[in-house]
This record gives structure tokens, sequence and C-alpha cells, in this order.
């Protein structure tokens, strides 16, 4: 028992479950548990940017070849066009099907908005296409780390890679002294992790005590709809992606449970970060693929939030009576290819998206809003655990597609994985990974 009980997706389950229990019989409580949680979730945060950097320079600067970098990186940013487009056509197939806002017959002008004021100025703040790309670049490289810009720190990370590559000998007296420190950092995390339970059980019971369950049943089934979107997405497509590549989606599913859990408590896929960096190198994949591949996923690849963005935007205008022809529907489209890319991993991003998207379209009222705001965060679960799967099957399939993953690691990893406790991921030991797998060491399983 007391080793069952060890196993944190076991901790973190039962938390969920306490956290509801509590959020529903004893509201007062539950709303003064969403310290704990933000609590949880700024720890994580407070490690990301060292992390992130540090893991991309090592790689990198190990990698020793600066085509390779490049062919990974647009091997990559491919991928996650294709499948992010991929999830805003099916969320718009789905919703038109389902027709979850057909009926509600809301007239707009009616509706408060005074409650998405907030929501609305951060969406006005959000740049434009060529804001954004301006924004890659940090003002400074001490103001990027300030901020925890994640595409700025990615920038600075792999210009230091590349940086050492050129440096040659001189430049691995560096890369030493990161990578020990960036082994340090992974101590932190794993110390932190160990309160991954609490920040789980105090984010489910702020939920349903500010919100509660009443809210949920009133457009149920969008949540429904969003739901099963949300698990035919990564069924059909995802598990496509595993299958054409070569590995076992289930097999990923459990590997990664204990991630899963967490970002479903607290629907944030950074509160889970570093240790998806570290798990997926134990995976078989090379440091350099993930430390490329899974930040720059965090903001290109959230596949999950492309399908509410859409299922949301046509619910709106389905239940205010705004018709949208295929026409218009294609323009919300274009549109969501472009303002879906601002994602970021932390809970609420996807609805100041959603705001941006109704405000440039001018279109469906962003008045509707209103209509979703107490059941986001409720689904807010669902887009965190598709992104969160979507980007660690990426990682994965790249891998796979550059020789770069071992897969007699990843049996090894996959048979362990019920072993693997809370404080359980210290990154590999300098004396393994002296001897690593030689590239192409690819095949089913």
């Amino acid at each position: 028992m007391k080793e069952w009980l060890s196993r944190l997706y076991i901790q973190v389950f039962i938390a969920i479950i306490l956290g509801g229990l509590i959020g529903f019989f004893l509201p007062d409580v539950g709303i003064t548990l969403q310290p704990l949680a933000d609590s949880f979730i700024k720890l994580i945060k407070m490690l990301l940017a060292p992390v992130i950097f540090g893991t991309i320079v090592v790689g990198i600067a190990k990698m020793g070849n600066l085509k390779e970098v490049g062919r990974i990186g647009v091997r990559a940013l491919i991928y996650f066009e294709v499948v992010s487009t991929l999830a805003l056509v099916i969320g718009l197939i789905v919703v038109n099907v389902m027709q979850p806002g057909v009926g509600m017959n809301i007239d707009a002008s009616h509706l408060n908005g005074s409650s998405i004021v907030g929501y609305a100025k951060a969406a006005e703040a959000q740049p434009g296409i060529v804001g954004f790309l301006m924004d890659i670049i940090p003002t400074t490289m001490v103001d990027a780390f300030a901020k925890g810009a994640m595409l700025q720190i990615i920038l600075l990370s792999v210009l230091f890679g590349l940086a050492f590559i050129q440096a040659g000998e001189r430049g691995k007296a560096a890369v030493a002294v990161i990578d020990s420190v960036l082994d340090g950092l992974f101590r932190i995390v794993a110390m932190v992790m160990r309160l991954a339970p609490i920040g789980a059980g105090a984010g489910v019971a702020f939920t349903i005590s500010k919100y509660g369950l009443s809210t949920v049943w009133s457009i149920a089934y969008l949540m429904l709809a969003v739901y099963v979107t949300s698990a035919m997405f990564i069924t059909v497509v995802i598990g496509s992606i595993c299958r054409w590549t070569g590995f076992s989606l289930v097999k990923v599913l459990g590997y990664f449970k204990d991630e899963i859990l967490i970002t479903f408590g607290t629907c944030s896929t950074e509160a889970v970060m570093p240790r998806m960096m570290v798990k997926l190198e134990r995976l078989g994949c090379e440091k350099s693929v993930v430390g490329l591949v899974l930040p720059t996923g965090y903001t290109f690849n959230a596949d999950g939030t492309c399908i509410y963005l859409t299922m949301a935007t046509i619910f709106v205008a389905q239940a205010t009576n705004t018709p949208l022809g295929i026409g218009d529907q294609v323009v919300v489209l274009g549109v969501l290819l472009l303002t879906s890319k601002g994602s970021a991993g932390v809970a609420g991003a996807g609805f100041v998206t959603l705001a941006a998207t109704l405000s440039s379209i001018h279109t469906v009222p962003v008045a509707g809003l209103v209509l979703l705001l107490g059941v986001d965060r409720f689904m807010n679960e669902a887009r965190a655990v598709t992104n969160l799967i979507g980007n660690a099957v990426a990682t994965i399939a790249v891998a796979k597609w550059e020789s770069a993953f071992d897969l007699a690691k990843a049996e090894t990893a996959y048979r362990n994985r019920a072993a693997v406790v809370a404080g359980d991921i210290i990154p590999e030991t300098e004396a393994e990974r002296a001897v690593p797998a030689p590239r192409g060491t690819v095949g089913a399983h």
C-alpha cells in the first residue's frame, strides 16, 4: 500500500477527488485554496527560463552540427503548422455538426460585458503578426529572463548553443558548467513536484467553489462537444501520427499519466514542462530534439486550444443568432491560424486569444464571451491536456524522423514507468550520457 501511494499519479488523483469534494461540500473553504494552486505553478514557472535555456544550449552544443539544428527546427515548425491547422478544422466541423449554441437565442445587446473587460483589454494589447515577430527579439538578455518570455529565451538559447559550437574546445568548458547548473535545477524541480498533489487538488477545489456545478450544466452540451472533440483528436489524429512514426499512443499516455493528471488539475501545461523534458529524454529522445521541439511547441502547437477556439467562436455565433456562411467561417479559420499561435501554456491564455479573435473579425459579438466565462476553466482542462499530449507526441515524432530516438531506452522507460515517483526526475548522470545510443536506433514498438 505504501509503495502504491508513493506514486505521483495516485497522489494527484486522490488530491483531485478530495479537491472536488471540498469545492462541492465546503465552497467557503475551497475558494480560499486558490493561493496553493497558484503558488505551485509560480514555483515551477520561476524555474522554466533557466531550465529551457540550459536544456537547449547543452543540447545544441553537444549536437555539434549547425545544419542539423536548422533541419530539426524546420521539421518541427512544419509539423506544428499542419497538426494545429487540422485541430482548427476538426473543431470547426464538429461544432457545425453538433450545433451546441443553436436554439439559445441570446440577444447580444442585453449581455453584460463588464465581466470580460479585462480579457478584452488584454486582447487589444496583443500585437499583430509583425509585432509578434518583433517581440521574439528581447530588448535585453536580462529582460527576456525577467519576463519569462518563452520565444525570446528560445532565441537566446539557440544563439548561445550555435556560438558554443563555433567556439570548439573553448566552448566545452562553458557547456559543462551550464550542464552542471541544469542538473541542480532539475533537482529543485524534483523537490517542487512533491507539492503537485496539493496544487492540483487546490485548483479543482477553487474552480468548483467559485463557479459551481450549476454553471456547468447551463452549457453542458458545448462542454461535451469540446471534450468529445479533444478525445477524438487525440485518438484519431495523434494516434495516426503515432502509428505512422512507429510507436504506441497507449504506451505514451501511460508513461506520462502523472503529467496528464497534474495538467488536468492545474489547467497549466507549464506546471509539468521541466518534468516532461527529463522524461522525454529518458524515453529515448535526444536532448537537442527535446530542447528545441517541446518549448517551441508550447507556443506553436496548442492543439487543444485550437479546437476550443473554433468551437467557442462558432458557439457564440450560434447562441446569438449571428449568421456565419462558409465564407465567413473560412475567414474565422484564417484569423485563428494567426491568433492561436500566441497561446501560452498558462491557464486562461486561451480565453484572451478568443477575445482577440472575436475583436479582430468584427462579426461575432465579443460580449458573447460572457456565455463562456463561467465554464471556461472547466474546458481549459480538456484543452490543456490535449496540448500536453500533442507536444509530447510531436517531440517523439520529430526525434524519430531525425533518427535521434533510442528504441531500447524507450522500452526500458516503458517497463519502469510504474516505479517513477514524485521526485524521480533527476536527469541522467554524466557517466550515463557518456555512452550515447548510436543515431538511427529507430524501430516500431
